[in-house]
């Protein structure tokens, strides 16, 4: 009985100390090593995308790997664990590449590194975790065939990173929209019964975002990039698959979903079928309310949040 005190204050100890010590990594590190970041070039087709012009870009392979260290060091290691550690990092490298190049990757590229770390993504989760989801609202399990699971998996994961990715525009937007929907994934691991030492990674996570932001609030001093939007992304999706009721995704991050997925929808119908929808709505979103609606990037940033913190309360107390 006495063991097993010490052992649970020991563990809640070091669970403190993990999450102390990657939120002063990410800052102290962010501080020091911004000035060695590419610069951004500002983005010409965005609302006041010529203002970014100069600032530190790609400041997520900072922040990524202060994650992917406090977590070898205060996560109990296991091989799942480990390799979506590792497909985080490589999607941060992938957007960090892209940020450093002076010419844009192209989308087709994007995309079919995008396909690959889901494919990946599928293939761990489908071999450490049973073909069954939950469909949280209605406590009901569903049975998926291995083969179509692992396709809505990638359909997932390429949808989170890219709509995730396209949110990226305002400074603290996509930071604080993915904190809202990672601290509500953390608590529905905990009401869902769902594995612990996933719930702590998450933290970490949230924590290493908010060392982030220490910098990028309004005014920002320096961006994220593909580096950490696109990483982001990923483990947002990872996050909601470990749950068990992946479908939570659509609501806990609609507000991303809609930010960023309309304005992919609008592109493709154009790019494949010729078909103009929406050309009364700038995209994405975000670009739309500052330019139309005159919101200032603060008040974007807040209603955006606001929205998301609503509506995931709602979802919290459904499956309670």
């Amino acid at each position: 009985m006495l063991y097993s005190i010490v052992s649970e204050n020991i563990n809640s100890l070091l669970a403190l100390g993990g999450i102390l010590f990657a939120f002063a990594a990410t800052v102290i590190a962010t501080g020091k090593l911004a000035q060695f970041l590419p610069k951004d070039a500002g983005r010409e087709y965005a609302h006041d995308g010529k203002l970014s012009a100069g600032k530190p870009r790609g400041a997520g392979i900072i922040f990524i790997l202060v994650f992917a260290v406090t977590a070898l060091l205060f996560v109990p290691v296991k091989a799942e664990t480990v390799i979506y550690l590792i497909l985080t990092v490589i999607s941060m490298i992938t957007g960090f590449l892209d940020d450093a190049s002076e010419k844009p990757w192209g989308g087709l590229k994007k995309g079919f590194l995008d396909l690959c770390v889901a494919v990946l993504v599928a293939g761990t989760f489908l071999k450490y975790n049973p073909n069954t989801i939950e469909l949280a609202l209605f406590h009901e399990q569903v049975v998926i065939p291995r083969l179509v699971f692992a396709g809505l998996i990638v359909i997932l994961v390429w949808v989170s990173v890219n709509v995730t990715n396209c949110s990226d525009g305002v400074d603290g937007l996509s930071g604080t929209l993915t904190i809202i929907t990672l601290s509500s994934i953390y608590i529905l691991d905990r009401l869902l019964g769902s594995g612990q030492d996933f719930a702590y990674l998450v933290l970490l996570f949230v924590v290493c975002i908010l060392g982030y932001l220490w910098y990028n609030a309004t005014p920002s001093r320096l961006l994220m990039g593909d580096a950490g939007s696109r990483a982001m992304g990923l483990f947002i999706s990872i996050a909601i698959l470990k749950t068990g009721s992946p479908l939570l995704y659509i609501p806990v991050a609609l507000v991303l979903i809609m930010d960023g997925g309309l304005g992919l929808i609008k592109v493709s119908l154009i790019r494949l079928f010729k078909i103009h929808v929406m050309k009364n709505i700038r995209m994405p979103l975000h670009d739309h309310v500052r330019k139309t609606w005159g919101w200032s990037n603060t008040q974007t940033v807040f209603r955006f949040a606001i929205i998301q913190i609503v509506l995931n309360m709602a979802v919290v107390y459904g499956i309670r």
